[in-house]
């Protein structure tokens, strides 16, 4: 075994290994239960960021731990199509030669991103071997594959024939430069400081004037009304009146809605349905028409007037130099305010008329809501239940039209000779209506939400019944990040309700976003992102697993800092150095891959392997509940605090009597062995790597998950540990070499302690111990208590009390001086008023630690006599 852990060493030679094993297929565990997980697909386009990192540790936890516990445990893997990103990154390698996509055609430039797919497409996958994720590869899936695009034209014919799918005019998020309609997540929101332009209107009948304010000045020319809220007094008798807008001259009523908000502003409100999706809404209760005044390109329409053809950033500018001019400007003032960009190309996005298809969500979300409030799937943490049914609760009809040819084709025929709308799954061959042969397709694709919203049945073979579909579906779990609770996996929801009557899966385990050490948001452009592979190859991929996991609290951010990751690190080093440790006492490849513990264990060896039992069951607990944290963070506490820190060292002594050393020695084994299985799912790599060397059979990927038998611990071990800590604190108070020995009086009343007890204090602390009781003279010893046990350690000799009294006496002054510096601070109420809060509690502190000092100190005088 080398002497030291090289991670790169490690890391390269494993995933290899248990994939020809054939470990991360569930038929490994054939007469296993099943259990399953799909991945949240990440672009194709794409490589893996920090956040997949956690993401995709959460879930290999999972899955690694089913899998060692038998259960026939598939993980499957795939990509998804992503169409504008992919469509973005062909056709700037297209720029490159001087060509766009139009040069090439639909069909030429199709073919072109397959052909990019096949070339690059794979790196994702390379960067999931790289982190150790266990993925069952051969039912890999793309959602443009043959299979899945059947399933989504199903699901699109089938709800076009439920009147769930429509074609239709409303808003939508438009990108100017990408040409095409947005979802919500392709929207990024960045908060920014605008102007708030305020507008009087005139009444038509010359009486008066309303003022309404805007940051988009230049959609007043789509104007069409203007609101009020049915309550507010002000307007009550303005209501049906009419103004007239300015620069355009058009007469539009003032009508009374419930949606203006009567606190807001003036309480009035224009209304320009095409270009603002509340707006909208407005004229579909009342009527209104809806004027169109920005264009595709993002310039002025006809409609707009003298304004036609300009760019809307500079018709912003022109029309409100119109309105001043005119006089209908009353002021300008600056505005924080959240505008929408495209996050492909950062334009900022143009909330839009368009005639476009969408999804009717209405009659789908009670079911999904049912599905939660009945217990049928559920959020972990619960809190994230009330987020879903409130964005459930108000979600508009989905936009799932988009103007690029990457993504699956919307299967709607149009009859160029009636006007017939055909929507079939294959290509009809003649107009269901006039028989007429002059068909041509939409020309839209599907958002690639569309597809990835099937992904939990449509990768199982759906709509074909597949006996994977049998045996793995519903799933058992979905591990996804807060941010895509509404995008996906509502979404999921509907359709897994809708067309397979229940759930799509069974716990959704939500996580928060990795973020920046200081809590901002890691951003390329800030340079404060982290790039796992960068990581993986200083720290090694187990190192950056176990960091994130360790901070893995349920659905809170982890503000990820690399000196989490060092530990993570040396931690490996030192479950390496442990296992050196026992094959320095163990035969390698002695240790039997399950079983084998002692049936005599010593008093140490019952003490740890009581330790490894309960530690396995609130393990276990913790991870059944997903907090991965806290049972990350009991196990590395136990395997660093217990069995590094005391086990191995009392093993030293035990190992070295021969009527105590068999025992130790397969106690070693079998603790260290279940700790490299309890650790496997988090540190795959190196643990596999030590087994390899301690147990030398099998892999541990593929062992069985470890079940210590419970033991009953001996008396007095924490109280050993207790005084042990102790006389190495006293060593360091009076600056005492640990090669010193020590004279201990030990007064045992409750007669807990043992021959193997005295021997591991004599050992550990480096101590000559007497257990005839206290002292007959208390004064000049220092007194330890453990529990029902107190301890005397004799000064004389060991400290120089002549020279101690004066010092401790100085530090008594000098800690009195302190804490009565901190106390009238805190008496005083101008401090206590108006410092920060956080400068008050922290003199509270150094109150709290002057204090245990000064007790401490006085104590120690009074030991000197």
């Amino acid at each position: 075994m080398d002497a030291s852990y090289d991670p790169q060493a490690v890391e390269s030679r494993w995933y290899r290994v248990w994939e020809e094993a054939g470990v991360f297929r569930p038929e490994v565990n054939p007469e296993g239960e099943p259990f399953s997980i799909v991945i949240p697909p990440p672009n194709v386009t794409g490589v893996l960021h920090i956040g997949h990192a956690l993401n995709m540790s959460i879930q290999d936890v999972i899955i690694r731990r089913k899998r060692m516990q038998g259960f026939a445990a598939l993980w499957l893997p795939g990509t998804d199509h992503a169409g504008i990103a992919t469509q973005n990154v062909v056709e700037r390698e297209l720029a490159k030669e001087g060509l766009s996509r139009h040069d090439l055609g639909r069909e030429r430039f199709i073919e072109q991103v397959w052909a990019w797919k096949a070339k690059h497409g794979n790196r994702i996958n390379e960067q999931v071997r790289r982190l150790g994720f266990s993925t069952d590869w051969s039912r890999e899936r793309f959602t443009f594959d043959e299979g899945l695009s059947k399933a989504v034209g199903h699901v699109f014919v089938e709800l076009y024939k439920q009147d769930l799918i429509y074609r239709g005019e409303r808003i939508i998020n438009w990108c100017p430069r990408c040409h095409t309609a947005l979802s919500e997540i392709e929207v990024e929101h960045e908060e920014e400081i605008g102007e708030l332009t305020h507008i009087r209107y005139d009444y038509t009948d010359g009486t008066g004037s309303v003022v309404v304010a805007t940051t988009r000045p230049e959609t007043m020319l789509g104007d069409t009304a203007v609101a009020v809220h049915p309550e507010d007094e002000r307007y009550k008798d303005a209501i049906g009146t009419t103004v007239t807008l300015p620069l355009i001259g058009r007469e539009v009523p003032i009508v009374a809605d419930d949606g203006v908000e009567l606190e807001f502003g003036t309480g009035a409100v224009k209304v320009t349905p095409a270009h603002d999706p509340l707006d909208f809404e407005i004229a579909q209760r009342h009527g209104l028409p809806a004027v169109k005044v920005i264009d595709t390109e993002a310039n002025i329409t006809r409609a707009g007037g003298e304004f036609f053809g300009q760019d809307r950033f500079e018709a912003r500018e022109a029309v409100r130099h119109e309105l001043n001019k005119q006089g209908y400007m009353v002021k300008i003032e600056d505005h924080h305010h959240s505008v929408g960009h495209c996050s492909r190309c950062g334009t900022v996005v143009e909330p839009m008329l368009s005639l476009q298809w969408f999804v009717k969500v209405g009659p789908l979300v009670g079911p999904s809501i049912a599905l939660i409030e009945d217990g049928g799937a559920r959020y972990v943490p619960k809190r994230w239940e009330n987020n879903y049914f409130r964005w459930m609760e108000n979600l508009r009809d989905w936009c799932i039209s988009r103007q690029l040819w990457w993504g699956h084709r919307i299967p709607a025929w149009y009859c160029d000779d009636c006007d017939e709308v055909m929507v079939t799954i294959d290509e009809p061959q003649g107009c269901k209506s006039c028989q007429g042969s002059n068909l041509t397709q939409d020309q839209d694709v599907l958002d690639t939400w569309f597809s990835s919203q099937l992904w939990p049945f449509s990768t199982m073979g759906w709509p074909e019944e597949t006996a994977d579909l049998a045996e793995f579906y519903p799933t058992d779990v979905l591990v996804t990040a807060y941010d895509i609770i509404y995008f996906w996996v509502a979404r999921m929801i509907m359709m897994g309700v809708h067309f397979t009557d229940g759930e799509p899966f069974r716990d959704i385990v939500i996580h928060g976003l990795v973020r920046a050490a200081d809590g901002r948001k890691m951003s390329k452009s800030i340079g404060n992102a982290v790039d796992p592979f960068d990581v993986a190859d200083e720290y090694g991929a187990d190192a950056l697993r176990l960091a994130l996991l360790q901070a893995a609290s349920p659905g809170h951010d982890i503000p990820l800092n690399v000196e989490w990751i060092d530990a993570a690190r040396r931690f490996g080093n030192k479950l390496w150095n442990a296992v050196r440790f026992a094959l320095n006492h163990v035969e390698s490849g002695s240790v039997p891959g399950e079983g084998g513990y002692p049936t005599e264990p010593g008093a140490i060896d019952r003490w740890i392997l009581a330790r490894l039992g309960e530690v396995t069951v609130e393990y276990d607990k913790l991870l059944e509940e997903y907090r991965f944290s806290d049972a990350v963070g009991l196990l590395y506490n136990f395997a660093w605090s217990e069995v590094f820190d005391w086990y191995l060292e009392m093993a030293k002594t035990s190992l070295r009597k021969p009527e105590s050393a068999e025992a130790t020695r397969q106690t070693l084994g079998v603790v260290i062995r279940d700790l490299l299985a309890l650790f496997h799912p988090v540190i795959p790599f190196v643990t596999e790597e030590l087994w390899s060397e301690l147990v030398g059979d099998g892999l541990v990927a593929a062992t069985s998950w470890p079940s210590p038998p419970q033991q009953a611990a001996p008396a007095g071990m924490d109280e050993l540990q207790a005084l042990v800590v102790s006389i190495r604190r006293f060593r360091a108070e009076h600056e005492l070499s640990p090669k010193k020995e020590l004279a201990v009086l030990v007064d045992d009343p409750n007669d807990i302690t043992s021959g193997w007890w005295r021997d591991q204090l004599e050992v550990l602390a480096n101590t000559t111990a007497d257990f005839d009781g206290p002292p007959a003279e208390v004064a000049g010893h220092t007194r330890i208590t453990s529990g029902s046990l107190q301890a005397f350690i004799p000064l004389a000799g060991v400290v120089d009390i002549e020279a101690e009294r004066p010092r401790l006496e100085k530090a008594i002054a000098e800690a009195e001086d302190l804490l009565g510096r901190s106390r009238a601070k805190l008496d005083n109420p101008n401090f206590t008023e108006r410092a920060p809060a956080d400068v008050v509690a922290g003199e509270e502190r150094k109150v709290e630690e002057f204090s245990a000092k000064l007790d401490k100190l006085r104590t120690q005088l009074s030991e000197l006599g």
